[in-house]
């Protein structure tokens, strides 16, 4: 199966993050969290929430599951795509940029806190103990809209976060399309093969060979899952 880098073309405007969205299935896998305030013993009472969000937005090399049409393929993005996708979000001003599983714009949601991961000890995300990779792109939203808190986040309805944007193909669409790909037939299959290690463990392999039809009609398989102890295709009904 085809694996595709996604790369920022820093060289067209119109290339990198647009939004962020909340999302019941996120791609990437990673649940983000609700932050609350601790109880303030001063005033004897338990404070408001403070209604923050708290998760990751892109993971480096996490192999991505999509399907156009008949063909199948995984996408992925590599420590520097994420963190030069991540600088130009803020640098564009899209911090308030929101949706509500890629369908519906929603206001009042606003990235706070943006960090790339550089540590697994002392970094924040430690703290709360999510287990991402070095180089994931970590963020804080405030959400100031309460029909999206009570109705969405607070009923677990939406569990995490996904990225909306443009980016260009690594492999079909070289910065300079005047150069021939010289390498032969046993070279491509060779590298291919070294992509692939290199970005699935050695159990998502072996589960990919299996699997010719994970999911039933009407879904999509985007990445795995945990079910019962055994790692699982994450099936997700296409929209």
């Amino acid at each position: 199966m085809k694996i595709v880098e996604l790369i920022l073309d820093e060289q067209d405007e119109f290339n990198g993050i647009e939004a962020i969205s909340i999302v019941e299935n996120p791609a990437i896998e990673e649940d983000f969290i609700a932050l609350k305030d601790k109880k303030a013993i001063e005033l004897a009472e338990v404070d408001k929430e403070k209604k923050i969000l708290m998760g990751a937005l892109l993971v480096p090399n996490k192999p991505i599951y999509r399907k156009n049409g008949e063909e199948e393929y995984y996408i992925y993005f590599s420590r520097d795509t994420v963190l030069k996708a991540s600088q130009k979000y803020l640098k564009s001003g899209n911090q308030k940029n929101s949706t509500l599983e890629h369908r519906m714009n929603i206001q009042g949601l606003t990235l706070v806190e943006s960090w790339i991961k550089e540590d697994m000890v002392h970094d924040k995300s430690a703290k709360y103990n999510m287990e991402v990779p070095i180089g994931t792109w970590m963020g804080t939203v405030k959400v100031d809209n309460d029909n999206i808190w009570n109705d969405y986040v607070k009923t677990g309805l939406v569990k995490g976060f996904s990225i909306e944007g443009y980016f260009a193909d690594k492999i079909e669409s070289p910065k300079d399309k005047g150069i021939k790909d010289e390498l032969s037939e046993d070279q491509k299959a060779s590298e291919l093969i070294d992509q692939i290690t290199k970005i699935f463990t050695e159990d998502e392999i072996n589960l990919l060979e299996e699997l010719k039809e994970p999911c039933w009609d009407g879904y999509e398989m985007i990445g795995f899952k945990m079910k019962d102890g055994q790692k699982v295709p994450n099936c997700v009904k296409i929209k």
